[in-house]
């Protein structure tokens, strides 16, 4: 299982201006942020524990913005603004100062948590003279410097003794929540996962939308129907698949509810920011997601002479490293023999399109081939009339089995059929239709 910490960026997007003004978004290291924010608004004479206190302050305010997405989940392009008025105060192409500069090295991938809580907490603060607030007061830091109080203390005195810093955190892109692609019936993943836990805890306050007891990260008919609420409710198009504009509005909604860009937040706990997916896979690595890679690159390979094919089995060996490697060189990826997100989006794309052209030499295998995402109750086409089709071929010889209509529909007799196979032959008992299970049901209508 992966846990989804909070990744320090190396670039952030600035809106010069408040948020609806018709400015200009630059895109700057996120260290040259903090050194331009912390020179706007702190003075270099401060004593170095006043510094370090607001300049993890600064850090920890910036981060909260990107973390939760919360302009993008209101449909802006930007991470924050330059406008102190709405976040902090951004002078573009100002001069900084060089003991900033240097504690902002030093200290610009350690932000403050609170203590169970993974999210950077939202660390507003005031200057103190001008303006007051609850939160941080710039100039009231500098009196405690002064009486020998050290940041860690100084950050504690305005929000709390159950805080601490997260030192040394993990420095990597930006990248936006939203998986790139639609969300919907038969998709699965951490995408998936992040959907249904956000509505679950959205039902806290609307318990009008259904709820989603479904664990194995799978879009199935139960999660369908509460994203089907969720649009009606908020006014948007009803279609029960997650495009973008419905996957930001359950994200700004989640942060809302959870207050994560508040002072007084419940807060993300490491359990509920954990996924089933890794995000990387590595030699050694075991599991159904390594077992699905096997069974894409099994059929790359069986259409593409360029990538070896291998026995595979659950684990990530040496052979997966071979498949991955080749297939990463084929297809212009950095080969590493690491699989990672951006390899698997590639690697569905490739498999579509080989579906999409398929070779006429192998039209009698083509029925074959897995449809690239779950088969649950409640979808229905082509791909499901193909699997009817061969668990027909079963049900003749095999008469424990359910039964089956060759509709198109995935409906409850096919999911009692599916049940059934997946009891006598040591699947999960799920109803889901995965690659793995496809497989076999091939292999079993052969007989």
């Amino acid at each position: 299982m992966a846990v989804r910490y909070p990744i320090v960026p190396n670039m952030i997007t600035v809106h010069l201006g408040k948020p609806d003004e018709a400015v200009r978004n630059i895109t700057i290291p996120f260290t040259d942020y903090i050194s331009n924010v912390a020179s706007s608004e702190l003075y270099p004479t401060w004593p170095v524990s006043a510094l370090t206190a607001n300049i993890y302050a600064i850090i920890s305010f910036a981060m909260n913005r990107i973390y939760n997405e919360w302009y993008r989940s209101k449909g802006y392009s930007f991470d924050i603004t330059s406008s102190s008025a709405y976040d902090q105060a951004y002078t573009e192409n100002r001069s900084t100062y060089e003991n900033i500069n240097n504690i902002v090295e030093d200290s610009f991938n350690n932000y403050v948590v609170k203590n169970g809580q993974i999210q950077p907490y939202f660390t507003r603060y005031c200057d103190g003279r001008k303006t007051t607030c609850n939160g941080l007061s710039q100039w009231g830091s500098v009196s405690l410097a002064n009486q020998g109080k050290g940041a860690l203390d100084i950050l504690k005195y305005y929000y709390g003794n159950d805080i601490s810093i997260k030192y040394n955190a993990p420095v990597g892109d930006n990248t936006s929540g939203f998986p790139g692609y639609d969300v919907g019936l038969g998709s699965a993943g951490n995408p998936v996962l992040a959907i249904q836990r956000d509505l679950r805890r959205i039902r806290q306050n609307y318990p009008a939308i259904p709820d989603i007891t479904d664990t194995y990260g799978i879009y199935n008919e139960e999660t369908r129907s509460a994203v089907l609420k969720f649009q009606e409710i908020f006014n948007l198009p009803v279609t029960g698949t997650v495009d973008k504009a419905t996957w930001y509005k359950i994200k700004y909604i989640y942060t809302s509810v959870k207050k994560l860009s508040d002072l007084y937040s419940e807060g993300l706990s490491e359990s509920e920011a954990t996924f089933l997916y890794e995000d990387e896979l590595n030699y050694g690595d075991t599991g159904i997601e390594v077992e699905h890679i096997h069974y894409f690159l099994d059929a790359i390979a069986f259409l593409d002479s360029d990538i070896p094919r291998l026995p595979t089995n659950s684990i990530y060996n040496d052979n997966s490293m071979m498949m991955v490697k080749a297939f990463q060189e084929k297809y212009g990826l950095p080969v590493t023999g690491i699989f990672t997100y951006q390899d698997w989006k590639v690697m569905k794309e490739v498999y579509n399109s080989l579906l999409r052209t398929f070779n006429p030499n192998y039209q009698n295998y083509i029925d074959e081939l897995y449809p690239d995402y779950f088969l649950v109750r409640g979808t229905s086409g082509d791909d499901v009339l193909r699997f009817q089709r061969f668990l027909l071929l079963i049900c003749k010889y095999d008469k424990s089995i359910p039964g089956v209509r060759v509709n198109g529909i995935f409906d409850e007799l096919t999911e009692q059929s599916v049940k059934k196979l997946q009891k006598d032959y040591g699947f999960e008992i799920n109803g889901i239709v995965g690659p793995l299970l496809w497989r076999k049901v091939v292999e079993l209508s052969k007989r």
